[in-house]
């Protein structure tokens, strides 16, 4: 029996061409790696800056009654959770977050149900003087909030509105940015699903609710995320409408313990506390939200 020894596939030479190709390909491969490196460390650094105030506030928190000094406050030795057992055991953090959820997720309805339908007939419907109309109520974006403060303060004060809850909400509703963003993304919508729900008889009414709002779930969760965000900072509009302690939200009575010399880590305690619940709103919108700004900044 004899053996057949096969012979070793050579390996084709490179023409000059591509030999030519390889050597720039090589030599662009280097930088290439080297933006990505440089890429990655500036996120890292920006990560870093961004995540320090929370780790900061957390920390000084976490040591109640000891002095403040940097940076031997920022080491996360001898925690102690005192001041957050302080800070929950006060009645007036809870009449807080009371009156502070009852601003920002009622605020939240309102403004996601007149703003969706403020959007959908802007977007779909057509009446005499809708572009100047829509165009007139978007340049309130442009009004500083502080410009309209004290007429609205006077209307409020004489409609009874002040030291209430629907004092405290009912300016805040009309959000332009809002219409804005759900007009752009209705906009997008097929104008066939509308006209197909008028041929079968559905009424205006139950083509919103029944076609319009559940297409821009994407949308509202992300409005709902940024709106809940804006309430639950809001602090001016709270101070002055609320005359008693009992209607302070949660960013005026933390606040208000600065005058009343409250250790920091008491204070930053609260502060802690009262930004659970907004990480909580964007953690179970995530999905939503992020879909939302996606859709909205290809549709507009």
């Amino acid at each position: 029996m004899t053996l057949t020894q096969q012979a070793p596939t050579s390996v084709p030479e490179l023409t000059p061409n591509q030999r030519r190709r390889k050597a720039r390909a090589d030599a662009a491969f280097e930088p290439r790696l080297g933006g990505k490196i440089l890429k990655w460390i500036f996120l890292l650094l920006a990560a870093i800056v961004t995540f320090f105030p929370f780790f900061a506030m957390v920390v000084i928190a976490l040591k109640p009654g000891m002095a403040i000094d940097f940076p031997g406050s920022l080491m996360p030795t001898n925690l102690s959770g005192d001041a957050f057992k302080e800070v929950l055991s006060s009645g007036q953090l809870m009449t807080w977050t009371k009156n502070t959820l009852i601003y920002s997720v009622v605020s939240v309805v309102l403004v996601l149900i007149l703003a969706s339908m403020a959007g959908y007939a802007f977007a779909k419907k057509k009446f005499p003087g809708r572009e100047a109309m829509f165009w007139s109520f978007l340049a309130m974006v442009m009004v500083p909030f502080h410009v309209t403060l004290i007429p609205t303060f006077i209307f409020m004060a004489k409609m009874g509105g002040i030291g209430t809850y629907w004092g405290l909400i009912l300016p805040s509703i009309a959000n332009a940015q809002a219409v804005f963003l759900m007009r752009q993304f209705i906009q997008g919508l097929p104008d066939e699903l509308f006209e197909a729900a008028k041929i079968d008889g559905a009424s205006e009414m139950r083509i919103f609710f029944r076609i319009v709002l559940p297409l821009c779930k994407p949308v509202l969760a992300t409005l709902g995320v940024f709106v809940f965000l804006w309430h639950w900072n809001d602090f001016l509009w709270p101070m002055i409408v609320g005359r008693t302690s009992e209607m302070w939200t949660l960013t005026v009575g933390i606040s208000s313990m600065h005058q009343q010399n409250v250790p920091l880590s008491t204070v930053l305690a609260g502060s802690v506390i009262a930004l659970l619940p907004i990480m909580m709103a964007y953690l179970m919108a995530q999905r939503y939200f992020q879909e939302g700004v996606a859709g909205t900044g290809i549709k507009g």
